[in-house]
């Protein structure tokens, strides 16, 4: 069985994901096999394994720093957020159902099994297995039934490793306090406080160094500086890095809708060497790009009407009234339309204006459309390309005479085109490739440039330096010996 260490937060946001994806590729480095694993992810930043499984985002970044696919085994529970009290529940991959906070909290030691299967087997292929928290382990009132953090440390018997984030301020106390919150057998596994996101002269932190480690009696095991590097974080979909400015000649901005759904459409975009996507919440931040893309939406007149009052439905009418393409997908696309509809209130919303960039009404109703499709694009000038995907919205579009933008394998049209503005229901419509790099030649030729001419780096080479630039960065800052020292005693201990 493999060794094991875990990384637990003073806070979400403290850097643990960073970190878990530091020591993956740190291990892979050494010549071991080594797995990232994290028990119960919560996170709309989902991804679809190749056999079709979905699971959280941050444990695909930290495989492929460790060298490996992804696989569900390393996130076998996903928390999909519904509601400010309710999530879908996805285990092992599958959907098991939606269920309010109260409920699932009963029923979560019975997915224990579920757990240690998952995390048995990984250990089983594997020499190390890079164990990542959520949240804080200080959370005393949800201690007694825990499956992420102290809890799972006991069910595998990992040492644990606290990092905290000392560019929000508070750094002792976080480090401190939470140590003090755990029960003493849960401070006998912390074998190492780590701080993160430090800017400045480390000489001037270490009385404090001293202080903590009298305070905690635990080592700090290393101050790791505020890194500029580029690689996903867990709940942001927006780089550490401008890929734009550094690497990427084309500017794609996608709008991140405050309930944006099927984050999975945008990877082939971010995979091709000459297009930076980048993720605007905001009309100050949204520049002239050369593409704008509406996403898919859980709700499409909510995230509407917050784009009509963050000032980010004018920026973007601007930028279509100089033929700035826009692009809408599903909700993005009912959205561009010039009404919607809720005459069952399916979305509470009566009759609501659209952005008016296409002719298009559309309709909510009850019913659901789910289904896989197999589509020709009609739209210049993406005419002919082959396209491969899924529908799954509620409610129908009239084009009201608009040029459709693709044609289905059984006839029926989807979407629509008017002058440098798409629409189409169709998620998953860049995966064959061949879309993205008719976009890519499109928006190129736009800006006079010929990819041909470039000479760019593959998105895939730009992420594998990212993460040795991460391990290196992670090398000077900690105390490995002293990691693999704590792995190697918590290991003979169970001998």
């Amino acid at each position: 069985m493999a060794k094991c260490i875990m990384v637990q937060g003073t806070m979400s946001g403290a850097g643990k994901s960073l970190l878990v994806t530091a020591l993956c590729r740190i291990f892979l480095q050494d010549g071991w096999r080594v797995a990232p694993f994290k028990s119960q992810n919560m996170a709309l930043n989902s991804y679809i394994t190749r056999d079709g499984l979905e699971m959280g985002r941050a444990q695909v970044v930290q495989a492929e720093a460790a060298g490996l696919d992804c696989d569900v085994r390393m996130n076998p529970i996903l928390l999909k957020p519904s509601s400010d009290t309710g999530s879908q529940l996805v285990v092992n991959g599958e959907v098991r159902g939606e269920y309010c906070a109260a409920n699932y909290f009963k029923m979560k030691k019975d997915l224990i099994p579920d757990i240690l299967r998952a995390y048995r087997s990984l250990a089983e292929e594997n020499d190390i297995i890079v164990i990542e928290g959520a949240g804080s382990p200080a959370e005393i009132n949800l201690r007694q039934d825990d499956i992420v953090n102290m809890g799972l440390a006991e069910l595998v018997d990992a040492p644990v490793i606290l990092v905290g984030d000392i560019d929000r301020g508070g750094v002792f106390a976080q480090l401190y306090g939470t140590v003090a919150l755990l029960r003493p057998e849960e401070r006998r596994r912390v074998v190492g406080t780590v701080i993160n996101k430090f800017r400045g002269d480390v000489e001037l932190l270490r009385p404090g160094l001293v202080q903590i480690e009298a305070l905690t009696h635990v080592p700090v095991l290393g101050v790791v500086p505020y890194l500029h590097v580029d690689i996903d974080d867990e709940d942001s979909l927006a780089p550490c890095l401008s890929q734009t400015d550094t690497v990427r000649p084309l500017d794609v901005a996608v709008i991140r809708l405050p309930h944006i759904s099927n984050f999975t459409d945008f990877p082939p975009l971010e995979e091709h060497p000459a297009i930076g996507v980048r993720y605007v919440d905001g009309a100050e931040k949204l520049g002239r790009p050369d593409l704008v893309i509406l996403p898919g939406t859980k709700s499409t007149v909510s995230d509407l009407l917050w784009l009509r009052q963050s000032g980010l439905e004018a920026a973007i009418l601007a930028l279509a009234s100089k033929e700035v393409p826009i692009f809408g997908i599903c909700g993005g696309y009912q959205m561009l339309g010039r009404l919607l509809s809720d005459p069952e209130g399916i979305e509470r919303a009566g009759e609501v204006r659209g952005m008016g960039l296409l002719p298009c009404k559309t309709v909510f109703t009850a019913q659901k459309t789910r289904t896989r499709v197999q589509a020709i694009s009609a739209a210049q000038p993406f005419s002919g390309v082959r396209l491969e995907g899924y529908e799954i919205h509620m409610g129908e579009t009239d084009r009201a005479g608009a040029e459709p933008f693709c044609v289905f394998a059984d006839g029926t049209a989807d979407g629509a085109v008017q002058g440098t503005v798409f629409g189409t229901y169709l998620h998953g419509l860049f995966d064959t490739g061949e879309l993205t790099k008719r976009l890519a030649e499109y928006l190129a030729g736009r800006k006079g440039l010929k990819l041909g001419d470039l000479n760019m780096e593959s998105r895939t080479a730009y992420r594998q330096r990212q993460y040795d630039l991460l391990a290196d960065n992670l090398r000077k800052s900690l105390d490995m010996e002293q990691i693999y020292r704590a792995m190697e005693e918590f290991e003979h201990d169970k001998a």
